[in-house]
């Protein structure tokens, strides 16, 4: 370890409580020093602001609240200019695409390890990433990835009782978030998850699924109407809110 990584002041943004405590923790092992743990975008700009000295914020992408960790990480490179490195169980294109654009300086796939986390942080604080040999670097950017995990680009995989079934993203109408439950409604099936909608919506490709409303997103092939500030979804009508109307209504041509 550099001097300049050494007793680094972290701040770890994970809404997951207790793997956020583990990375923390991890992180200490290695003579980090974490200044604060918190779970949301709010609470992370809220720390930033308390601690006068902070080298390196590790955020998850996906996160409760407004902001994602993307939008997030923006915030913090324009106002703080503190690097930010992702941690994520995510490899999707558009993750990758909207993560580059603010250049973090590391992106790292759920699991890792110690070893991982450490080089990232030290290759970030010197300022010149250098591929490692647990990491694999996309090229033309500062992205650090392991391999891209097989994924059917076409279907989900939903469960149903103790199995798993392969639905079409063609036969997903929409999906409706129920307090910490998502429920998500096919042409011929409801299935309900116990997780917020916004960690389901990054599974979802943005050029299929529009979110319409804070509670709900749609399948735009399968938008078959409108009225007012609402869209017709198969049998259901499907509230628009003010901040999306303009963005969702864009899509129909009139006559």
């Amino acid at each position: 370890m550099t001097d300049k990584a050494l007793n680094a002041k972290i701040l770890v943004v994970e809404d997951e409580v207790l793997l956020a405590k583990d990375i923390s923790l991890r992180l200490e092992e290695m003579n980090y020093e974490v200044v604060s743990m918190v779970h949301d975008a709010e609470s992370a700009l809220n720390a930033i602001e308390k601690h006068s000295h902070i080298d390196v914020v590790l955020l998850d992408i996906v996160l409760n609240g407004d902001l994602d960790g993307i939008e997030l990480a923006q915030i913090v490179k324009e106002n703080y200019a503190i690097p930010c490195i992702f941690l994520t169980s995510y490899s999707y294109k558009d993750f990758i695409v909207r993560a580059n654009d603010v250049r973090p300086g590391a992106y790292i796939l759920k699991p890792f390890n110690d070893r991982q986390i450490s080089v990232a942080i030290e290759m970030t604080l010197i300022g010149n990433p250098k591929n490692d040999d647990s990491e694999q670097q996309v090229p033309g950017n500062s992205l650090t990835l392991e391999p891209p995990i097989p994924q059917i680009k076409d279907s989900l995989f939903l469960k149903k009782d103790h199995h798993f079934l392969r639905v079409p993203l063609s036969e997903i109408l929409y999906l409706e978030a129920d307090s910490n439950y998502t429920n998500i409604f096919t042409i011929s099936e409801r299935y309900v998850y116990s997780t917020v909608l916004k960690k389901i919506e990054v599974q979802l490709p943005r050029s299929q699924f529009l979110r319409v409303h804070r509670s709900y997103i749609v399948n735009i092939q399968s938008i078959r109407g409108y009225q007012g500030n609402m869209v017709f979804v198969g049998d259901e009508k499907i509230p628009v809110s003010s901040a999306n109307r303009e963005v969702v209504f864009k899509l129909f041509k009139t006559l």
